[in-house]
């Protein structure tokens, strides 16, 4: 990993932040969002839209999203609500550097003082053999959050509550947002839509249940939407204009190394079950687009599906070296690291793939995600 430095972009603002509230470009190109939950590294969707707010020439009808997935989502179309793009980078920024000085003062992880500056010095991030790690892994393994945690403190509610006017944001005539939550009853996934989403809503998309006790909205108690839709995509069929759909990878799909170690495993695992609701939605997606392309519908029901025009920007190479432990790590070099190779990321994507906007998918959907192996099956 090369080393992250502190850069600036925008204009004026601590670290970077931009402040003046840009407008998109005048025939700026609709799209959809969706962010993947995964902690931490949700700080590389960070990056990516703050490179494509820059941009200014896309702009985002609808956002999916899924634990630091919602957050992102929440923030950026509340920024972009009271600043346009310039506000909704500058909200991004601020809070994720809150994130970060929320984890040095609260989260159980702070590293010993040879571990920060060893971590520092050589871009280890991910804390598997830090003795605070273990610890803490051990007593999440053996207690419930009902018993280590039974006031149920969560300082990321505080953060969520300080950067975001949730009642502004029921309002917002700019941005749809579609949050996902699995209820802990049914195991069924609940989307909460703009006008329903609140502090609680969010808190409930982020609610790993073996670190957080059960988010109760209504009558219903929920965990994190990742097991269920990491994110839900169906929401952006039914309700957008856009035909387009960004899908932001945070949680590798692949990885060529056989996992050996209890660590690794465990993080494959992670893996696998975080990306198991929006592979099956992927072949959904493939299916609808077979049916389409090869006319296999009548005319009288052609009007009634979307032909969607796909697009994604995956972090398997960057993340492959980063362990589930580091999803816990808001050490702000990190947060910084991930986000510049985000924005490296969209800018790569932009250069060579922003005149299909509109037109064509940029991702086979077949070959990239189901890897069926027959070509037969639907």
């Amino acid at each position: 990993m090369k080393k992250n430095k502190e850069h600036h972009h925008g204009k004026g603002g601590d670290n970077g932040a931009p402040q003046s509230p840009e407008t998109y470009h005048r025939n700026a190109k609709a799209i959809n969002l969706a962010f993947q939950g995964g902690g931490a590294h949700g700080a590389f969707a960070w990056g990516v839209v703050d490179r494509m707010l820059e941009d200014g020439r896309v702009k985002f009808e609808g956002i999916c999203g899924t634990s630091a997935g919602s957050m992102n989502a929440v923030v950026l179309a509340h920024g972009n609500l009271v600043g346009g793009r310039g506000g909704a980078r500058e909200a991004l920024h601020q809070f994720w550097k809150k994130i970060s000085a929320a984890g040095a003062i609260y989260s159980p992880l702070r590293q010993t003082p040879w571990e920060y500056f060893y971590s520092h010095q050589n871009n280890q991030w991910n804390m598997d053999s830090s003795l605070t790690y273990q610890m803490f892994d051990i007593v999440t393994r053996t207690f419930s959050p009902y018993q280590f945690n039974p006031l149920n403190i969560n300082p990321l509610r505080q953060v969520l509550e300080a950067s975001v006017d949730f009642e502004a944001l029921n309002r917002c005539p700019v941005t749809k947002l579609f949050l996902s939550a699995t209820k802990v009853r049914t195991g069924k996934v609940r989307v909460f839509k703009t006008d329903e989403i609140s502090a609680d809503v969010v808190m409930a998309s982020a609610c790993l249940p073996q670190l957080f006790q059960a988010v109760k909205i209504g009558d219903e108690h929920y965990w994190d939407g990742g097991f269920m839709g990491n994110p839900a995509l169906f929401p952006v069929f039914y309700h957008t204009d856009s035909r387009d759909l960004m899908i932001i990878h945070i949680n590798p799909l692949e990885r060529a190394e056989l996992p050996r170690t209890s660590a690794e495993i465990a993080n494959r695992l992670n893996e696998i079950t975080f990306n198991g609701s929006l592979l099956k939605e992927m072949r959904a997606i493939a299916f609808v687009t077979k049916l389409i392309e090869e006319d296999w519908i009548k005319d009288e029901h052609k009007g009634k599906l979307k032909h969607l025009h796909m697009h994604s920007i995956r972090a398997d190479g960057i993340m492959n070296d980063l362990s589930v432990a580091s999803k816990f790590n808001t050490d702000w070099h990190f947060l910084l690291y991930l986000r510049d190779l985000g924005r490296e990321a969209a800018e790569n994507w932009l250069q060579a793939n922003f005149k299909s906007i509109g037109k064509q998918s940029t991702v086979d959907v077949r070959a990239e995600f189901l890897d069926l192996g027959v070509s037969h099956v639907g």
